[in-house]
This record gives C-alpha cells, sequence and structure tokens, in this order.
C-alpha cells in the first residue's frame, strides 16, 4: 500500500496549467497548505543554466516564497517541477533525486503530454531513493 499525500483539486489544475504553459522547458514551484494537506501552488522563475532539461529555484527566491509562506501561515509541504513533453516518463530522474535537499517534501513532477495516464506523481525522496505517493485529491 503507497503512502499517500492529500492535495486540492485546483492545485492539479494550477500545476497542469503551468508545465503546459512551456511544454518544451521545466517548470516549477512551491507546494504549500494546512493540515497536511497541499492546497496553494507558488510558481517559481527556474533559474537552471538549461532550463530545457534541469529546474533550480534560486536561493533567493526560496528564501522569498518561504516568508511569503509564513506570512500566510501556510506551511511548507513539497516541490515540483514538469518533465518537459518529450520526455516519455514523469518520475524522478537521477539528477532530480541527487538535488533532493528537502527530505521531508513531497516532489511532485507533472508531465505536459495532454493524454499522459498519470499528468502529476508524488514522490517521496530520501536516502537517494524515491518512492511513489498515491495522490488523494480533496475537494
Amino acid at each position: 500500500m503507497k503512502r499517500a499525500v492529500r492535495s486540492r483539486r485546483k492545485v492539479y489544475g494550477q500545476l497542469l496549467k503551468h508545465a503546459r504553459r512551456h511544454p518544451h522547458r521545466e517548470c516549477c514551484g512551491i507546494l504549500a497548505g494546512q493540515g497536511g494537506v497541499i492546497t496553494q501552488t507558488f510558481p517559481a522563475k527556474n533559474a537552471a543554466a538549461d532550463p530545457v532539461r534541469n529546474y533550480e529555484i534560486a536561493p533567493k527566491e526560496i528564501v522569498r516564497l518561504m516568508a511569503e509562506l509564513r506570512e500566510r501561515r501556510l506551511e511548507f509541504l513539497g516541490i515540483y517541477h514538469s518533465h518537459p513533453n518529450w520526455m516519455e516518463a514523469n518520475e524522478p530522474s537521477p539528477k532530480d533525486i541527487a538535488l533532493a535537499y528537502y527530505s521531508e517534501a513531497t516532489y511532485f513532477i507533472v508531465t505536459p503530454r495532454p493524454y499522459a495516464t498519470a499528468p502529476i506523481r508524488a514522490f517521496s525522496i530520501r536516502h537517494g531513493r524515491a518512492t511513489e505517493l498515491e495522490i488523494q485529491v480533496l475537494p
């Protein structure tokens, strides 16, 4: 039985919209909410040198976003990014796993492909291993 992460339905739409806005490059951002339920996305600029193949949220932007979460009394619950539409699977790459610095965070990976079976997948990444989580979508 997979561990589960809970998310509001509107978050799904926000993630897909962000990924599909630039389907040939990786998008990224922060996931936040209350009571362990993801209720909001905070899109970030992809500061990676090669945003077609990687994502990176600039340290200054992370600090700014975390301050905004505190101000709004939201919990930091995860990070999301997309894999461009030319990639087959929306699962963690070896680089995604190596750069997963927040062991308590949930990592959502989105594909902009319109007919993907699972356009959004969630993972726990700890000690160099990725474990897929079930996403429970709440109204």
